[in-house]
């Protein structure tokens, strides 16, 4: 656990909870929950990589990363695991150094090859079953940071994480 130093993330199903709502304009948008954005920021802060990869094209997903600083964003993927081995060189890491976090079968060989396969509550059987770690919390409810602060917790440091926000409230007394 303590070798993991990416985070792969699915969108659809994953960081949202998989439903695209169109507008009167024909338009896709998408709902991302707030918990998942500091959950991602904060394992950055700890030195990790996020990676984004997603087999549509969103402006919205584009603009998601952007706010969260995640420079890695793979969109119109349509093998995600041959994508994302042409990225994790370039980061000098290896494929058993990423948790990759999925909810259906097109996450399937990202999640049979890394490090440490995570699924969502409501993934699907065969993405469930190859997890080594299944959240409770289903895509777009708060998954990721579950997932997030199960990462950090096995390696002591979501209590890092903690104790710097209790640090704050001390700090304006």
């Amino acid at each position: 656990m303590s070798r993991i130093r990416c985070l792969c993330l699915d969108v659809d199903g994953v960081l949202t909870d998989g439903r695209v709502y169109v507008g009167a304009d024909g338009r896709p948008a998408r709902a991302f929950h707030i918990h998942d954005g500091l959950a991602t920021h904060r394992f950055q802060r700890l030195g990790g990589v996020v990676v984004i990869i997603t087999g549509k094209r969103s402006e919205a997903v584009a603009h998601r990363a952007r706010e969260l600083n995640i420079t890695h964003l793979i969109q119109d993927s349509e093998n995600k695991l041959a994508d994302l081995q042409l990225l994790l060189p370039k980061l000098e890491i290896g494929l058993d150094e990423v948790a990759a976090i999925g909810d259906d079968l097109l996450d399937l060989p990202v999640l049979m090859r890394c490090g440490y396969p995570i699924a969502v509550a409501n993934a699907v059987a065969e993405v469930k079953a190859v997890a080594r770690f299944v959240t409770q919390r289903s895509g777009g409810q708060g998954a990721v940071r579950e997932a997030v602060e199960h990462l950090l917790h096995e390696t002591g440091q979501w209590r890092e994480i903690v104790d710097h926000y209790r640090r704050l409230a001390d700090q304006t007394q």
